[in-house]
């Protein structure tokens, strides 16, 4: 295809009436084209998307462009910071001679600015605002896949939170589910499940390893209240969008945890979310970033709900966008969904490099590129583009070099974002960790009942024997005993909740009241 032809055929793909998303300019030979700008029509952005790339080829930045353009027309944002490297979007960005001579070839206006940004971190193991969430919200399902547990351990675990919803013991933390575990393989407990089949002393013993475990990589500071209310992230402020950034350290020592916690976020939202149907802006976008763990040894059953999940949340007006390395790492249940992609270079060094790059090709649409040779060779900052049209069509294939970020492309300082946790309403909500009276507390006034009531009996029976003609007395006194016990606050709590069962959606995670 002549140059001009391939100008005119951009031009002509990426000519939306609506407000749009600008990522930046075609390249012919080379040469940008300001005249033919690569855009995402912002109607679209909740028919999700995929920035994939290989490391150091520009994906963050890519992120930090949309991140910004988004917040600008009034929509939330919500990514997860890996590295740190999107704390600067809160800062205005730095000017250079470089960075203009770029931003002036592809018909960029750059104008350093700084945007609404909130950080947090989960449990608070790190400079945000402490994110948590209870053990009875984030379910069955997403623990199990946090834990690895098999088909029957997860089953199993089903089990154990349906006992724990029906019985009204309160799962808020990880002390609550070992204690109603625990529970179930005592004595006391054990015929509790015996209608539904039990609960085997082994898979109890597994169950419990990997919570000590689980709990040994720093999980207790994840699981507990404040909950995270995820109505938090559609905020604006002085009408742009809040830009919600999540720090997570040491990913490399749990990384599971990190992407499933995430995913609990996002059907959090979903849960809670009303439908709006097709709306001229999303409320929200969220950015998944490395992808790839959360699918990662994930069961079938597992993936059906994630593909579920993304495929419905549309309708809540919430975009998913998952950044990896390649669409590879992403199931091709959840790829299909994915409207828009930017796609930066890949690397063909192996063996599974060159099948990873044949299986990226052919997630594209027909073009005059040759796309097994072009995205080897692709510049830092330079992406190959296809989105979803406003008519809901693919767009042209476009060889794009992407905008730079108008905010600051390094981390802000360790000064500056303390002083914005500081100077949050949020974090006087989340900061402090509340531990209420829940399954760990009822188990054990429970417990305590059983043993004073057992006492009570056996100075009654003592006092029988020493003295017949005081029965009657006896009997009373051991009356009062139980009452006093029975009374207890954490007992009639217990019994009071007893019968309600939560009602749980996608991944069994409970739907909030």
């Amino acid at each position: 295809m002549a140059e001009s032809d391939v100008v005119e055929t951009v031009k002509q793909g990426y000519a939306f009436e609506g407000p749009a998303l600008e990522l930046g300019a075609l390249l012919v030979d080379g040469e940008p084209q300001p005249d033919a700008a690569v855009r995402i029509p912002l109607g679209m952005m909740n028919r999700h998307g995929l920035v994939a790339g290989a490391t150091g080829t520009g994906k963050t930045k890519t992120l930090q462009l949309m991140a910004e353009q988004l917040s600008a027309a009034g929509v939330a944002v919500f990514a997860a910071d890996i590295k740190g490297d999107l704390s600067g979007i809160s800062q205005p960005g730095e000017s250079s001679d470089k960075l203009l001579a770029r931003t002036k070839a592809i018909g960029q206006d750059w104008t350093p600015t700084g945007y609404p940004t909130e950080f947090y971190a989960l449990g608070g193991q790190g400079t945000g605002i402490p994110i948590r969430a209870t053990i009875t919200s984030f379910g069955p399902v997403l623990l199990s896949k946090v834990l690895g547990l098999n088909d029957v351990q997860e089953s199993s675990l089903g089990l154990i939170f349906h006992y724990a919803d029906k019985a009204g013991l309160t799962l808020l933390d990880l002390k609550d589910l070992r204690a109603v575990i625990q529970h179930l393989t005592s004595d006391e407990g054990k015929d509790d499940l015996k209608e539904l089949g039990g609960l085997s002393a082994a898979t109890a013993g597994v169950i419990l390893r990997s919570l000590i475990g689980f709990a040994d990589q720093g999980a207790e500071a994840f699981f507990g209240e404040p909950e995270f209310d995820t109505a938090d992230l559609l905020q604006q402020r002085d009408g742009k969008g809040l830009i919600s950034l999540l720090e997570l350290p040491n990913l490399q020592d749990r990384p599971a945890l990190f992407s499933t916690f995430l995913m609990w976020l996002l059907a959090d939202l979903f849960h809670d979310l009303p439908e709006v149907g097709d709306v001229d802006k999303p409320k929200l976008v969220f950015f998944f970033d490395e992808a790839h763990l959360l699918f990662n040894d994930a069961s079938k059953a597992f993936l059906d709900s994630i593909a579920q999940t993304v495929r419905l949340i549309r309708s809540k007006g919430v975009g998913v966008f998952f950044v990896t390395q390649t669409p590879k790492d992403v199931p091709d249940d959840v790829l299909a969904q994915l409207g828009s992609r930017v796609q930066h270079q890949l690397r063909a060094h192996t063996p599974n490099d060159a099948k990873a790059l044949k299986a990226t090709v052919s997630t594209f649409p027909s073009s005059s590129y040759d796309l097994g040779e072009v995205l080897t060779q692709l510049g830092i900052g330079e992406a190959i583009v296809t989105v979803m049209n406003e008519k809901g069509a693919p767009t042209p294939v476009a060889w794009t070099r992407l905008r730079a970020p108008q905010s600051l492309m390094a981390p802000a300082s360790a000064e500056q974002q303390t002083a914005s946790v500081q100077a949050s309403p949020n974090n006087a909500k989340y900061s402090q960790a509340v531990d209420r009276e829940s399954a760990y507390e009822m188990l054990a006034a429970k417990v305590q009942a059983g043993a004073a009531q057992a006492e009570a009996e056996k100075q009654a029976q003592e006092q029988a024997k020493q003295q017949p003609e005081s029965r009657p007395r006896a009997q009373k006194q051991e009356k009062s005993v139980v009452e006093q016990v029975i009374g207890s606050s954490a007992f009639k709590q217990f019994a009071r909740s007893a019968g309600r069962e939560i009602v749980r959606g996608l991944f069994g995670a409970a739907r909030r009241r």
